[in-house]
């Protein structure tokens, strides 16, 4: 009884905590066609302290998606165009010299922003991913001798293009792991399209966002999604998604033992527990159920799982035994 009281009043609080996304989803969608589903999961990033990798062919309007994000939410923004001789110092800053004092004073880089857009992440060589995965994970920077904390909210959102490698380096896997989600942008629908086309064609494509949202909005709200309260059956739901990527066999699927190379870490876990938490929140809900772990589960797994040599001879994805493990693990 005492938790069906809190659960009901936490209810009413996240309803009126949550209303600031309705806002800001209303300003995105005057320069956004479509696309809801990738701003919706750009929100959980956000509530959550996570990053995500944004996947899709150009022309998508990915970097449009942050930039108006970043405007509606008043938070800094910074676009950063990743290449092959780009260096640490383009990303975090660098140590300058100042003749009259005789010291070094620090000049910090563009990574010190709330919203970082990494454009074609995977054009950038190892320093420079070693440099960013440091500000995604320690939420600081180093710079010389110094340390700098990175100020919160702080989210990074990397995109990288599917179907062209020449000049791109692989990420390592370390970073790719600490992308709470990967996030394919797709195509628009025909109609989608068509007002994307008559837009652009006249000003309206050009509308102005407002700044609807302020920090403590977003800080509120994280402090109600740590209190979403999650059903032990659903926690062990959770970690059997997860477990079932490393030991299919166990789940009743030893067909996939060959298939996957190596499954979901731990930290698959922990992203899966906190988007499931997010997504309830944009639902109004003080709690969890397998339905909001079955919505985020693709994005939070998919980056996660290495198909084998015989899945990729058959050509099967992740999503696709993503899509195996969801039919054979019970739902509580």
């Amino acid at each position: 009884m005492q938790l069906a009281v809190e659960l009901e009043e936490l209810g009413t609080q996240i309803i009126e905590a949550s209303s600031f996304l309705e806002h800001a989803e209303k300003e995105l969608s005057l320069r956004i066609i479509g696309q809801r589903d990738v701003i919706r999961r750009v929100f959980i990033a956000m509530l959550v302290n996570g990053h995500i990798l944004l996947e899709g062919v150009p022309g998508l309007a990915k970097t449009l998606i942050v930039s108006t994000f970043a405007a509606a939410m008043n938070l800094k923004f910074q676009r950063i165009q990743f290449t092959p001789d780009m260096l640490p110092a383009d990303l975090v800053g660098t140590m300058i010299y100042n003749p009259k004092d005789l010291e070094f004073y620090p000049r910090k880089g563009p990574v010190f922003a709330n919203v970082i857009l990494a454009d074609e992440i995977n054009r950038s060589p190892a320093k420079v991913q070693s440099a960013l995965l440091e500000a995604m994970q320690e939420r600081q920077v180093t710079i010389g001798s110094q340390t700098f904390p990175l100020q919160e909210p702080f989210i990074v959102l990397a995109t990288q293009n599917p179907i062209e490698h020449e000049g791109t380096y692989l990420l390592p896997e370390a970073q790719v792991d600490r992308f709470m989600m990967k996030v394919i942008v797709d195509y628009p629908s025909y109609d989608e399209e068509l007002e994307i086309m008559l837009r652009s064609a006249t000003n309206a494509s050009k509308v102005p966002v407002k700044p609807v949202v302020q920090s403590d909005d977003i800080f509120r709200a994280r402090a109600l999604i740590d209190r979403i309260y999650v059903d032990p059956r659903v926690q062990r739901y959770i970690v059997d998604l997860v477990v079932a990527t490393r030991k299919p066999a166990q789940f009743g699927m030893a067909e996939l033992e060959t298939m996957i190379e190596y499954g979901a870490s731990p930290r698959a876990s922990i992203f899966l527990l906190l988007a499931a938490k997010a997504h309830a929140f944009l639902q109004h809900r003080p709690y969890i159920t397998p339905e909001d772990v079955k919505a985020i589960v693709y994005d939070t797994l998919r980056h996660r799982i290495r198909p084998g040599y015989e899945a990729e001879a058959d050509n099967m994805k992740p999503s696709d035994i993503i899509r195996l493990i969801l039919q054979h693990v019970q739902v509580p």
